[in-house]
């Protein structure tokens, strides 16, 4: 299970599958010892204390990797436009994670279109900042053309593939090909909808096809639904 990471956003035990967790321990410890990744994405909203981000890397083991999303300032807000101070700020407290640091998740607003020159200058900007892996889910369709691609794949940026797809390339990866990157928000009902049977041995064909030497796949959806298909979709590619 080495090139997968397989989790959920958060690390909830939700009630219908806590009998498949470790009684004792915290949260995050029952979590972390059937799951090897979580997506930490309460950074999309706020900043964390250094004690909480020490907490979160001393509560999981060796192997395991936490994804980290950027600030909403720096996507949604400043929209990539020149933001090195809170691109300064955003990296100093995912580096507290220390190896236990996986991606830096750029989240992009539907509404924000591919600009070559704001892409190029915020991307160059933060792999001046941080070397290691980072995923983007871009939501507007002008991101899935050639020269886009081009650019991410360039900056060493993977493009998340996600669920449901707003663009018919939206639900495979593309990008830097090194690294692959499922977000899977739930279907037909975004942030409900658990995945059938069916759909994750597809998934997990995919996965296992994939050329990346690492390979995530984060469930975004609540009711419990997340953490079922993370073990279900984990014990397929086990199998």
């Amino acid at each position: 299970m080495r090139a997968y990471r397989i989790g959920t956003a958060g690390w909830t035990v939700p009630r219908a599958v806590a009998d498949r967790f470790p009684g004792e321990g915290s949260g995050l410890q029952r979590y972390a010892a059937r799951l090897s990744a979580a997506e930490i994405n309460t950074t999309f909203y706020r900043s964390h204390r250094p004690a909480t981000w020490a907490r979160w890397r001393d509560s999981t083991p060796a192997g395991f990797r936490f994804a980290v999303k950027l600030s909403r300032a720096i996507t949604h807000d400043a929209r990539l436009a020149p933001v090195e101070g809170l691109l300064d700020a955003a990296i100093a407290e995912a580096r507290l994670l220390e190896a236990k640091l996986g991606p830096l998740l750029v989240q992009l607003p539907p509404s924000l279109a591919f600009d070559p020159d704001v892409a190029g200058r915020f991307f160059l900007r933060l792999r001046e900042r941080f070397a290691g892996p980072v995923a983007c889910e871009p939501r507007h369709a002008s991101w899935f053309e050639s020269q886009a691609d081009a650019l991410l794949s360039q900056a060493r940026v993977a493009r998340v593939a996600a669920d449901p797809a707003r663009h018919p390339l939206a639900g495979a990866p593309g990008g830097w090909p090194e690294l692959a990157y499922w977000r899977l928000h739930g279907s037909p009902r975004m942030y409900v909808s658990p995945y059938g049977d069916a759909a994750l041995r597809i998934l997990a064909r995919e996965m296992a096809a994939s050329p990346a030497s690492e390979r995530w796949c984060v469930f975004n959806t609540a009711s419990g639904a997340a953490a079922a298909d993370a073990l279900r979709l984990q014990a397929l590619l086990r199998g």
